[in-house]
Parts: structure tokens; C-alpha cells; sequence
């Protein structure tokens, strides 16, 4: 069933009808956008006038000073980018590789206590992230001494219980009569989930890799705990620096921003064909 009557004969109806959809889809994509173009014309503006903001959504002016200023600002300016494409890689990653293992186990493998153990996962999804931010922050930095490390940043994001069900969910819709006949034909577990699984599951892994990449870029409360120095932040971290008590470079930190804002279009596009038959899948019975 559709979500419209497409048996209206009234021209006059389908006009108004479908001139408020196209009219309110214009101002939600507007909407939408709005924050972005704001970024970025804002990162056109002058660094001199920085202490002043400006609010206009039409430059007078186009300039890059403010990128200039932005990798003049401090020397650790690229190691900011440097840190986040290292963390934001390897929570990547590590998860498309442990929640496709994990997600595969729960789907199709059997084991004892599979049910209990996914269960358990589950709940843990209902616990609110800033109620173990603090046990968490006591373990990597008081107890194991991680604190301005690779490590502090990458290991609490390893894997996640969120993509683990994702995944576990997807795999299901997976005939079992393919991996029965595999096992006929001889093939092992590993050969199995390599060979047949992986290449079937290459739309949720896309999925997979484009929010997880996203979620770990623009994460700034975890880096901003477990970092002091400015070699060790991340570019979400480092554009707190431009800001001060008195005054706040606007336009370089819209310059960062923007400069942070491009290796997720890149990602996004380079995987968009995967990306929304992932997020379609199952939406349509053939």
C-alpha cells in the first residue's frame, strides 16, 4: 500500500497535494543544510575581524586567510587531523572486523549460553554512555596509566554492542541452507564466514564503516578527557583552542571545522552505493 491515493483524479487536488510535499521537502533539505553552508562561508571570513562574529549568510568577501591562520595557529595543527584520521581509522576498523566475527557467531553458530550472552549485550544498550564515562576514565587513566595515549583513545571504542546488533540482525536474513551446503562441500568456519559470509554482508559493513568512522571523528568528550597536551588531540579537541576567555578566532575554527567536515564527504561518497542499500535492505519483500 502506498503512502499517497494514486487513483485521485482531481488535477487541482494533486497540484496542492503535491506542492506541499515539494514545498516542506525544500525547507527540511534547507534546514538541513543551512549549518553547513553557515560553516563554510563563515570560514571564508577575514581572521582580523575574528573576535568579532559575524552572522551574515552572504559573504562580502571571500578570503582563506583563516585557513592560513588555522595551520599557522599552532604547530600541532596537523597532528590534530593526524590524530583523529589515526583514531577515527582504527575504531573503524576494529569494529567492521569484531562485530562482523561477533555478529556472525550470534546469528549462526550455536554455542552454549548464546541467548544469555546476547541478551546481557542487549541490556547493556539501555545503560546511558555518561553513566560509565567515570569508572571508565578511572580505569584507562588512573589504574593503567593510559592518559595522552593512542590507546586511551582507540580502546573503550573497539567495538561496540550497537553494531554488534546490527550486524547479528543482518546475517540473520542470511539463508542457513548456504552455509549447510558449504559445510557438505567441505568448507571450514573461517573459509565459511570469509569466503561466502563477507562478501554477503558487504552492505552492512559499509554501513558499519561510514556511522562508526562518523561517530569516532566527531567524538569530543572522550578525546577531551583522556588528552591534556595538545600533540594528543584530536581536531574536535584542538578547536577549543580557539577560543578564549575574552575573544574567539570564529572564522579559523569555521576553517577547521570545515577542513574536519571533508575526509567524512569523502567516505560518505565513496561508499554511498553500499551505504543506502544497506540502510534499504530488508524495507522492500521480493
Amino acid at each position: 500500500m502506498g503512502l499517497f491515493n494514486n487513483n485521485i483524479r482531481s488535477k487541482g487536488y494533486l497540484f496542492v497535494r503535491n506542492g506541499l510535499i515539494i514545498t516542506f521537502l525544500i525547507l527540511f533539505a534547507a534546514a538541513t543544510i543551512f549549518p553547513i553552508y553557515f560553516m563554510i562561508i563563515s570560514s571564508f571570513g577575514d581572521p582580523v575581524e575574528a573576535g568579532a562574529m559575524s552572522y551574515s549568510i552572504i559573504p562580502s568577501k571571500i578570503s582563506f586567510e583563516s585557513y592560513k591562520f588555522f595551520f599557522n595557529f599552532s604547530p600541532h595543527s596537523w597532528d590534530w587531523l593526524m590524530n583523529s584520521f589515526i583514531v577515527a581509522a582504527s575504531i573503524t576498523v576494529s569494529n567492521v572486523f569484531f562485530a562482523t566475527l561477533a555478529g556472525y557467531s550470534f546469528a549462526k553458530m550455536r554455542f552454549k549460553g548464546k541467548n544469555i550472552l546476547f541478551a546481557i549485550l542487549l541490556g547493556s544498550m539501555m545503560i546511558p554512555g555518561q553513566v560509565t564515562q567515570v569508572p571508565l576514565y578511572i580505569l584507562i587513566v588512573n589504574i593503567f596509566e593510559l592518559q595522552n595515549t593512542y590507546t586511551a583513545l582507540i580502546m573503550p571504542s573497539i567495538v561496540t554492542v550497537y553494531n554488534i546488533f546490527l550486524v547479528k540482525q543482518f546475517m540473520s536474513s542470511i539463508p542457513v541452507e548456504i552455509i549447510e551446503a558449504a559445510k557438505i562441500e567441505g568448507c571450514s568456519q573461517p573459509k565459511i564466514f570469509w569466503h561466502i559470509i563477507m562478501p554477503l554482508s558487504k552492505t552492512v559493513m559499509a554501513v558499519l564503516a561510514i556511522l562508526t568512522f562518523m561517530a569516532a571523528w566527531n567524538d569530543f568528550f572522550w578525546p577531551f578527557l583522556v588528552t591534556n597536551t595538545m600533540d594528543m588531540q584530536t581536531i574536535q579537541v584542538g578547536l577549543k583552542n580557539f577560543r578564549f576567555a575574552n575573544t574567539t578566532y570564529f572564522a579559523p575554527m569555521m576553517a577547521g571545522a570545515t577542513i574536519s567536515a571533508v575526509p567524512m564527504f569523502i567516505l560518505f561518497f565513496s561508499l554511498q552505493k553500499y551505504f543506502l542499500e544497506g540502510v534499504t535492505v530488508g524495507a522492500v519483500k521480493g
